[in-house]
This record gives C-alpha cells, structure tokens and sequence, in this order.
C-alpha cells in the first residue's frame, strides 16, 4: 500500500509552547520524536492510526484516514511546560550553523579548493601573440608543491565531512532519541557513528529511525543500570 507523510507541531496545553522528546506511533509499525521546537514527520499507510506519547502517558489514537491536513496536523497534549525562549526587545541572537562554518572555511582556504592539476594553457602577450603560459609550464614540474597541495585539499574534505557527521549524530540528539547519557552515551556515539555517506544522503525520518534502532541493539549488548558499562574497558 502507498505511503506518505504526516507532519506537524506538537504544543502544550497552552498553545503557545512546544513539546520535544513526544514519542509520535503509527499503527502500522513506524515511529519517529518530536525535536526541540516540537515538529515530527511520520511515513503512515492508509488504515493507520497516530498515538502521541508523552512521559509514558498516550494520547488517544488518530485515524490517519480522519486526517484532512497532513502537513499541518498539530495537536494539544494536556500538560504545560516552561519555555525555553524569552523574546527579548530588539535584540536578535544568532548562532553559526554548519553550513556557515562550511563556507566560511572554503572561503579561508579558496586557494586550496579551487587547487586544479596544472596543465597546458596559452597566454597574450603586450602585442596581441600567442603563447604558453609560463608560470603553468612551471608549476607542471613543481612536484612536491603540486602533491601537498592535493594532500592538503583531501584533508580539508575530509575534516568538513567528519564535522559533518558530528553536526548530525550529536549528543544531543541522540540523547533526546535513545533516553542514553553518561558514559552510555559517549560509547554509543563512538561505537554507532554512521559514515559521511549515510549522514549526507539521509532524510531526517530515515536518520533517527537508524539511531533509535541502533539504541535497541546497543542495550542488549551493553545492559544498563548493572555496572557492566563502566567496566567494559577492563
């Protein structure tokens, strides 16, 4: 059967402030969490029913077929919360994303990026002839400089993609998903950090279901609350 998306808000009982970390549970097997400004997305079928789940309290199920906006359905749990914003009077707070980060460090090293394999190329000179572009002839036999060039470039991609990952498999998020912390969690980052590849080309859906079955796994292996955790390294 076909699927689609069902996405929204999760609010408290007044309105106005949002709910994170509400477990959102389709009918048909599918789960997802609301992040810090209370937003989810889920994959449903036809037939399924949503059940909002908050501090292991249900709400009653939704038929999905009862749904008429489903990029907008939002809902009202029956608790209040403390929000974690103040709007403060003309004053704007900014905070870098990754992908600032990301250009401004291209930006830093442009001569680095932009770096291409010297080759044969023509210049004119003063009185309009043709010729070979000397400074190219030379940098053609400029081995060494040509070589740690390319070293330096390789190794700046790949410090931007490990920031990459880390931007999306952070504690926090991942903390917020599996309920870890403590020493849990700084193993479970290290033991379950996913590839550049899989991070870039994962929706947000996809990702945190890899992160939320990759808890379960952990915590049969690594039971909790006994003591074993600590000592795994000995």
């Amino acid at each position: 059967m076909a699927q689609y998306s069902i996405s929204g808000t999760v609010l408290d009982k007044t309105k106005i402030n949002t709910v994170e970390n509400v477990r959102v549970v389709s009918s048909g097997g599918m789960f997802t969490v609301t992040d810090s400004l209370g937003k989810y997305e889920i994959k449903v079928k036809p037939g399924d029913s949503l059940t909002f789940i908050y501090k292991n309290k249900p709400t009653q199920q939704f038929a999905v077929n009862g749904i008429t906006s489903i990029q907008d359905f939002n809902i009202s749990l029956h608790v209040q919360v403390e929000s974690k914003y103040n709007t403060l009077k003309e004053v704007v707070v900014y905070s870098k994303s990754y992908k600032q980060d990301s250009i401004e460090n291209r930006q830093s090293y442009a001569d680095v990026f932009d770096y291409e394999r010297p080759g044969l190329s023509t210049s004119i000179g003063p009185g309009g002839t043709v010729g070979a572009d000397v400074n190219e002839l030379i940098n053609i036999f400029r081995f060494k400089r040509n070589k740690r060039l390319r070293a330096f470039r390789n190794r700046l991609e790949e410090q931007e993609q490990e920031k990459y990952v880390s931007y999306r498999f952070n504690k926090i998020a991942v903390g917020r998903i599996t309920g870890l912390s403590g020493n849990a969690l700084d193993t479970f980052v290290i033991w379950y950090r996913p590839d550049y590849l899989f991070a870039a080309m994962s929706s947000e859906l996809l990702f945190n279901q890899y992160i939320l079955n990759a808890s379960y796994q952990f915590r049969k292996i690594m039971p909790l609350g006994e003591g074993k955790l600590e000592d795994a390294g000995n």
